[in-house]
């Protein structure tokens, strides 16, 4: 694709509509640019916490675990690290 596009007074740029429709770009999405000497990069920045939230509860889901099944191996491996990392268990 090759389109031309305009920086206007205040820097903005208005990214063509065809565009936006092909790769679903919404007002309020956050890119990257990157400049690689002189040719410009937009990368979008994709939020992980809920993509990584989606895939860990897909791997939950196929191994057949509850969520408090969850919980309770996190607990339990915690624990395992503390004591290993920091020695016999401190009293609050």
């Amino acid at each position: 694709m090759d389109e031309t596009i305009q920086v206007r007074q205040r820097g903005t740029m208005t990214l063509p509509a065809s565009l936006r429709e092909k790769y679903r770009i919404e007002p309020g999405d956050t890119f990257r640019l990157v400049d690689l000497d002189g040719i410009f990069v937009l990368t979008p920045m994709v939020p992980l916490v809920p993509e990584l939230a989606r895939e860990i509860e897909r791997l939950r889901r196929e191994a057949g675990v509850t969520t408090g099944e969850l919980l309770a191996s996190l607990r339990e491996q915690r624990e395992v690290y503390h004591q290993e990392r920091y020695g016999a268990e401190q009293t609050a």
